[in-house]
């Protein structure tokens, strides 16, 4: 029981993009306008954003690529992403937190699964149910992955989970896990989530959290409305 209550609160990170047209979510245009598509970009983050806000943490880490905007909530410290692939800023993201905060948990999410439950990972997070974990894995539907969380983060164990993990590919999530497996990590598997890539995802997504932000901006567009099955 002391050794719970001793733990330290994690580092809850988000890995995003600045909320600008032409630079985010360019998948969803055509249907959308490059600045409806970035609408629904700052919708998504700010929606993650508080729904982590929620969650007890001993620091916020926002990776940012690009300027902070009016929509980042207090309570959060930003920091730039680092160079290189995706693999590569994830790993740093990692290094980052443990920079902060060695002892510490790390979970990171990115800005696109703005439907994420506050309380189930709270919960996930907590001391009494972390005990024994090593790792938090949380799969997409659509191959890769939208959560990773490291019990004890290092920047040594963040490259040799991350570095050369192929990125936006159906496989990514197995090789990861196939990472995590050959470090023999006791995995704590998260609910599979769809994140938003096409107009599809976004309004599963928008049906499966109305009452948030990113639904209201796609019901604001009409996207919803227009775009057929």
């Amino acid at each position: 029981m002391r050794a719970v209550l001793a733990a330290p609160a994690p580092t809850l990170m988000v890995i995003a993009k600045s909320p600008v047209p032409g630079r985010v979510k360019t998948r969803l245009t055509p249907p959308c306008t490059p600045e409806q598509a970035a609408a629904l970009a700052e919708a998504a983050l700010t929606d993650t954003l508080t729904a982590l806000s929620r969650i007890p943490a001993g620091q916020r880490l926002l990776v940012l690529d690009g300027a902070v905007g009016a929509w980042l909530p207090p309570g959060w410290q930003v920091v730039p992403q680092a160079d290189g692939g995706l693999d590569a800023r994830l790993a740093a993201a990692f290094a980052a937190a443990a920079g902060l905060a060695q002892d510490a948990p790390a979970l990171l999410v990115g800005m696109d699964t703005p439907q994420l439950d506050a309380a189930l990972l709270a919960e996930s997070l907590s001391p009494a149910r972390r005990t024994g974990v090593d790792a938090w894995y949380g799969p997409a539907g659509d191959g890769g992955f939208w959560a990773l969380g490291l019990a004890r983060p290092t920047d040594r164990l963040a490259r040799r989970l991350l570095l050369g993990v192929p990125m936006s590919t159906p496989d990514t999530g197995r090789a990861l896990l196939d990472r995590l497996a050959a470090e023999d990590l006791t995995i704590s598997h998260l609910p599979v989530v769809t994140d938003v890539d096409t107009i599809r995802d976004a309004r599963h997504v928008a049906a499966e959290a109305p009452d948030g932000r990113f639904a209201a901006c796609l019901r604001s567009i009409g996207t919803a409305r227009e775009v057929a099955e």
